[in-house]
């Protein structure tokens, strides 16, 4: 009898454990970006280049910060003064004396001021280098000449911004920044003071550097344009964006790739349906009130009408119309699959039209 209920438990946990396994794998997989096929990149050849500006100013020598000026003017011959006069705005000109104010002045406090090198000494201790986030990065723009050959691949300097809320930027086509200072993480303690809102803090994370960054990028090449639009061409430019994330960012969660948490992404996949008809019956669709149909495209604590308002908490996001934007764009795919990325983000497309085109059925 003993044998016997040692094989019985034994067959329990060996399905038990299946089980566990099985349902693993679908909340991974439920929890990635498209289901389409992604394509090999590993052959395509990108030379991406990073830099950590951060580091080497907080290097230079206190003592002889002129100096230490003109050694990084060598390093960064094009982009040191951009940083200093347009950027810190701090007026040097090119003129590394330490009687120039705004390295006597300015400059000196950002390199000497405690509070600004701790600062710095919490970007070092979480990015001691790059590496992990410079290959995520390398990845996207491998799936950018993928899908839009002949692209532009960037340089990438990596800055201390001092807390100054510019997480990603642009130079200019060329070149784009990322503020490690904004992405310090949900438990850095002084974004509260500088106003993050709790539900931005997703926002903060090393995860999210490739999103904000592929984003700037495609800002560049497609600028959101909201002025005397309707909710639905809004939805659909936010929609557009997400496909690309989607597309250049394959193995990113869809939490990350839109900024909401589990529960708000599986509210959203719940309620699709409620979503849309809200929108319908509304009359938000076609609705051009900046006041009415922005809440819906931008980051926010909740969907506005949504829920109760007499429940103290809300599971909808307040982005939720980049969410069905995406949804649509991506019911459009499956009505043509042979549209190209490009085309997709190249065409314009009334947004009645592609609406009627995508042939979307809310779940």
């Amino acid at each position: 009898m003993h044998n016997t209920f040692r094989s019985t438990s034994s067959t329990k946990r060996l399905k038990f454990n299946f089980a566990a396994t099985i349902a693993l794998i679908a909340l991974l997989f439920s929890n990635c970006g498209p289901s389409e096929n992604i394509p090999d990149v590993s052959k395509i050849n990108v030379a991406l280049k990073t830099y950590r500006f951060d580091k080497d100013l907080y290097s230079i020598d206190t003592n002889h910060i002129a100096e230490g000026l003109k050694q990084l003017q060598v390093k960064y011959p094009d982009f040191l003064n951009y940083y200093l006069d347009t950027v810190r705005e701090y007026h040097i000109n090119g003129n590394f004396s330490d009687t120039v104010r705004g390295i006597r002045e300015d400059l000196r406090v950002d390199l000497t001021f405690k509070d600004f090198l701790h600062l710095q000494d919490t970007i070092t201790l979480l990015y001691p280098d790059s590496k992990e986030t410079d290959e995520k990065l390398l990845d996207a723009f491998k799936y950018v000449q993928y899908y839009l050959p002949g692209s532009v691949v960037p340089r990438i300097f990596y800055l201390n911004m001092g807390l100054s809320k510019w997480p990603t930027f642009p130079v200019d086509n060329n070149t784009l920044c990322i503020g490690l200072d904004m992405f310090l993480g949900d438990n850095f303690p002084h974004y509260a003071a500088l106003g993050v809102p709790p539900y931005m803090l997703s926002h903060t994370r090393k995860s999210y550097i490739p999103v904000s960054l592929m984003h700037t990028y495609y800002q560049l090449m497609h600028p959101f344009a909201p002025d005397d639009k309707t909710l639905l061409d809004l939805m659909l430019q936010r929609g557009k964006e997400q496909y690309f994330l989607h597309k250049v960012l394959p193995h990113t969660p869809d939490s990350v790739l839109f900024g909401f948490t589990q529960v708000q992404l599986k509210w959203c996949e719940e309620n699709e349906a409620v979503i849309y008809n809200y929108f319908i019956h509304g009359n938000l669709l076609f609705n051009k009130d900046p006041q009415n149909v922005m809440p819906y495209v931008v980051d926010g604590p909740f969907a506005r009408g949504l829920e109760d308002p007499s429940h103290e908490v809300k599971f909808s996001p307040g982005n939720i119309g980049t969410w069905l934007g995406y949804r649509i764009v991506q019911s459009y795919f499956s009505q043509y699959p042979a549209t190209t990325l490009k085309e997709l983000l190249t065409n314009r497309h009334d947004p009645s039209r592609f609406l009627d085109s995508a042939k979307y059925r809310p779940k």
